[in-house]
């Protein structure tokens, strides 16, 4: 008999509270009676709810126009074929620097009082983070791009809206045949910490390759001007590389130039040679942030940040109806407060589901595992065959290995009983029980929120699931496990 595939009860996270489409979506009934341009793009359901065809580029770029003006007072356009952004989605992305910014994880290091200045990487012709930020929150940009056309509408989307314009600087990035490379990526000491908000599945997930390169137009060095400092750096990356896997979602039609899209490596090169800029550039941004469009592609990129000897990792999950995508934020500046990891975890408890689990395996089996896997890190085990559970206290160093796949010795796993008095310690539960035969719900619950470890938990379940998942679910083709 065929049976429903279940999906992970998780609740997704929602669009930010801070944006203005949060509780009042756009409507486009009215925005069809106010704005006679973009009534052609609107029909009705069966239902009777408007709509729009997302895969025609005019509709959604018509929409952009009108939300930027009825909700912000913006004038603004681009010519067919250049990448037409979201604002709701957008928005999302400034509300969540602004709490950045706001947050008291690291401290402030600019003089200008409560002026925030940010510089957006790729502006593109649509101009859409400086004329959000300018507009609602007053600050300022440098907005770099390479093309002509972009350089030519980003500036005249800043000069049709005077009253931000003075906010906004484009500048040209100028290409040169030598791209400059730093060194001594894996030099610097890292006082690291990472904080996230849960590395859910894409669909666009796709394996990772660990030598891609970048190798293109500079993108922070040779275009930070010697002694300027900023608050933060926000980047919309090219998310592919090449325009034939640009063109594989059918379910929408935003638009986007191949120099919007596309580069060699695709975003993990991309936002590898940022990390590599920030390494020289260092404390001249208090936040270096990008958007990030593949899980996969995450993971790597923090592995990444914690070689190079950053501060502190951030991520978050930017979520705009079917579409998904992350943002990474990270930091050379010193924490304001000397613990491990200044910051609280975002959720106590983190579950996944295993589905297809192969015949010969059990619950037992999972929750046998799940203390093996941890004994490896050399973290406190104890096994409670009877409820299901394995509760785990881990220190510093048994989180550093866990997170590095690093195998601790038989001595040292022995003695790490003398964990279990340590305030500083991560203190988690670990439950195992079936759903339905071959699927799994694995739970973990943080014990202490407040600990200085706290914010290591998520990644350190994320590992525990692919690890669970390579060992006992039957792989499908083409998958890609770590």
């Amino acid at each position: 008999m065929p049976s429903k595939k279940r999906r992970r009860k998780e609740e997704r996270p929602k669009i930010h509270p801070k944006n203005k489409y949060s509780d009042n979506p756009p409507d486009f009934a009215l925005l069809a009676s106010l704005y006679p341009s973009f009534k052609p793009f609107v029909f009705y359901s069966r239902e009777g709810r408007p709509r729009i065809e997302w895969t025609d580029f005019n509709a959604t770029r018509e929409l952009t126009r009108v939300l930027l003006l009825h909700d912000h007072g913006l004038q603004w356009w681009v010519p067919d074929g250049q990448l037409c952004p979201t604002v709701p989605n957008r928005s999302n992305y400034i509300h969540w620097i602004e709490d950045l910014l706001s947050s008291d994880i690291i401290p402030k290091t600019n003089s200008n009082g409560d002026n925030v200045r940010g510089f957006d990487i790729g502006t593109g012709a649509n101009c859409i983070y400086p004329l959000l930020g300018a507009s609602l929150l007053g600050w300022s940009f440098v907005a770099s791009d390479v093309t002509d056309v972009a350089l030519e509408w980003a500036e005249r989307n800043v000069k049709n809206n005077p009253h931000i314009s003075e906010l906004i600087e484009i500048r040209k990035v100028k290409c040169s045949h030598n791209t400059f490379t730093p060194e001594g990526l894996s030099n610097g000491e890292s006082n690291y910490s990472e904080e996230g908000e849960g590395l859910p599945s894409s669909s666009f997930d796709m394996p990772a390759s660990e030598n891609k390169s970048y190798h293109g137009p500079p993108i922070l060095l040779d275009v930070v001007r010697d002694g300027e400092s900023f608050d933060f750096c926000m980047c919309n990356p090219p998310f592919f590389e090449s325009i034939e896997e640009a063109g594989l979602n059918p379910k929408t039609s935003c638009g986007g130039t191949h120099e919007e899209m596309v580069c060699p490596g695709g975003e993990q090169a991309f936002i590898s040679r940022i990390i590599e800029d920030s390494v020289v550039l260092r404390q001249s941004f208090r936040w270096y942030t990008s958007m990030v469009g593949r899980k996969v592609n995450l993971k790597y990129l923090i592995s990444k940040l914690r070689e190079v000897g950053v501060t502190i990792v951030k991520t978050t999950e930017f979520v705009q109806g079917q579409t998904c995508r992350w943002g990474l934020a990270w930091s050379f500046v010193p924490p304001a407060r000397k613990i491990i990891s200044p910051h609280v975890t975002e959720k106590n408890i983190l579950s996944f589901m295993l589905e297809g689990i192969q015949r010969q395996f059990g619950a037992i089996d999972v929750l046998q595992s799940v203390e093996s896997f941890f004994r490896t890190g050399g973290a406190s085990c104890k096994l409670n065959a009877s409820s299901f559970t394995v509760d785990i206290t881990a220190s510093t160093d048994h989180c550093n290995a866990l997170l590095n796949n690093e195998v601790k010795h038989l001595d040292e796993v022995a003695g790490c009983s003398n964990v279990q008095g340590a305030s500083s310690n991560l203190c988690f539960r670990v439950l195992v029980f079936q759903q339905i035969p071959g699927t799994l719900l694995v739970k973990g619950s943080l014990q202490h929120r407040d600990s200085p470890l706290s914010g290591l938990f998520s990644s350190i379940i994320q590992h525990l699931e692919d690890s669970l998942r390579h060992k006992f679910c039957r792989e499908k083709a083409g998958a890609n496990h770590f």
